[in-house]
């Protein structure tokens, strides 16, 4: 709902963490429309989300709320999060060449199935310009090559930094960011890539998964971290493939896949159901 407000908070597991949240919007008068939590009982972690819409005949106050909410939290040693449903999250989405999850994703913007405000296209090749010149968003090409990866980093960094973004989507963007840009991006930048099994590495990887015969084709969604690929997951998906798939087959099924997973990932960071909970996430969904 547009006028939703939304608390996501975690503490460790104590007597009364769901109380002192639900207490406090009953106080202040604001009705419930969803409530997920999640007891990690080997870390002692607890993980909460509230969606909550104030009262209609009230004039909901977001630093009053957050100051007051604040008291209560302390006891519990409680961090939290309060935000709009209705806020749009301010984005940047790299691309290399395949243009699929672009598509994707700059059509779910366009119909307001994802809440993005898409401020920038970054590539490091000209090709898909003019998809988003159609949708009006700026579009940097910044070509890099081993010796001038640096200087290109910056200059994504600075088109971040410009927007103020506080998402950044790989949308099949084929480079390897480096330990700082990771770093500098931790927490909020989401990466797609194929998902395999048994992992095929390198060069057309479906092609080496039809030789073999493969009975899955899948994807997975991921934050980014130092480790290749090994980030903390937020989604995957799998469909069942056969002998009847040739490799263009399981290349279009697994484009597909990725599409959906990359989205249904990006819906979950923007609707605040995801946690970072050491190596891993917690998701709170529906």
């Amino acid at each position: 709902m547009s006028n939703d407000w939304i608390l996501t908070a975690q503490c460790p597991s104590r007597l009364g963490t769901i109380d002192v949240v639900t207490r406090f919007l009953k106080e202040s008068r604001c009705y419930v429309n969803e409530i997920s939590s999640f007891n990690d009982a080997p870390a002692e972690r607890f993980f909460i989300r509230v969606a909550f819409q104030p009262d209609k005949t009230l004039t909901f106050d977001k630093d009053r709320f957050t100051e007051s909410f604040a008291t209560r939290a302390k006891e519990f040693d409680m961090t939290f999060e309060l935000s709009s449903s209705a806020e749009r999250m301010k984005t940047v989405i790299l691309v290399s060449k395949a243009d699929h999850c672009l598509n994707d994703l700059l059509y779910r913007y366009r119909t307001g199935q994802l809440a993005l405000d898409v401020k920038a296209i970054v590539s490091n090749h000209p090709d898909l310009e003019p998809l988003a010149r159609w949708h009006d968003i700026p579009y940097h090409y910044l070509p890099v090559t081993p010796k001038t990866k640096a200087t290109q980093e910056a200059q994504i960094r600075a088109v971040i930094d410009d927007t103020d973004a506080d998402l950044i989507v790989l949308a099949r963007y084929m480079q390897v960011l480096s330990p700082q840009l990771c770093d500098a991006l931790n927490g909020r930048a989401i990466n797609i890539h194929h998902s395999l099994l048994p992992g095929f590495k390198g060069a057309r990887p479906y092609h080496q998964a039809y030789e073999k015969g493969v009975k899955l084709v899948g994807a997975t969604a991921h934050y980014i971290n130092n480790d290749l690929d090994e980030g903390p997951i937020i989604a995957q998906g799998v469909e069942s493939v056969d002998h009847a798939y040739f490799p263009e087959d399981l290349v279009n099924k697994g484009r597909d896949i990725e599409c959906l997973t990359l989205a249904r990932a990006i819906q979950y960071h923007t609707e605040k159901r995801v946690f970072l909970h050491a190596q891993k996430t917690v998701i709170l969904s529906k």
